[in-house]
């Protein structure tokens, strides 16, 4: 599990969700998957309902994962996009920033490259996004007590505590 998570509130989903909407009508995919590394699913848009999502999910960060450490033997740090063709409908699956993956499940009705351009796009966006979402987590990693505060609170505390 990631020791940095990541919260992600409503608006973004919001925001999200619209472009993965956007994303499949463009491409005319059947369903688009958001997939954090660790294998949750972050949301989901299109025709899931016949799908188990969160199975899902989970195996195909383990496929990520694995074909991680195959990129690595072969002397590439990861691969960014991975394909699975089936006879009927197939997977494109793209990294999106450093934590999470885009997956797009279509058929027949449209093309490898149709779908490719608008995940390509869509992901650019998404990272956009969760780097936003990772600003206003963390506005000011060093939010401690200011140092004047600090040398004013111990002078107090030596006048109480004097011996």
């Amino acid at each position: 599990m990631s020791d940095d998570t990541l919260i992600i509130y409503e608006e973004e989903i919001n925001q999200i969700e619209t472009l993965m909407s956007k994303m499949l009508k463009g491409a005319e995919a059947k369903c688009a998957l958001l997939v954090d590394k660790d294998g949750h699913l972050i949301t989901r848009q299109g025709f899931t309902h016949s799908l188990d999502t969160t199975a899902l999910a989970a195996l195909l960060a383990g496929s990520f994962a694995s074909t991680k450490e195959i990129a690595r033997l072969v002397g590439e740090p990861e691969f960014s996009v991975l394909f699975h063709q089936g006879k009927k409908d197939h997977i494109h699956m793209s990294l999106v920033g450093e934590r999470s993956i885009l997956v797009v499940i279509f058929d027949d009705r449209t093309t490898i490259g149709m779908v490719r351009l608008y995940a390509k796009e869509t992901a650019a966006e998404l990272a956009s996004i969760f780097e936003q979402v990772m600003a206003k987590s963390n506005p000011n990693a060093t939010q401690g007590i200011s140092t004047e505060f600090a040398d004013l609170a111990q002078d107090k505390l030596d006048d109480i505590f004097h011996d």
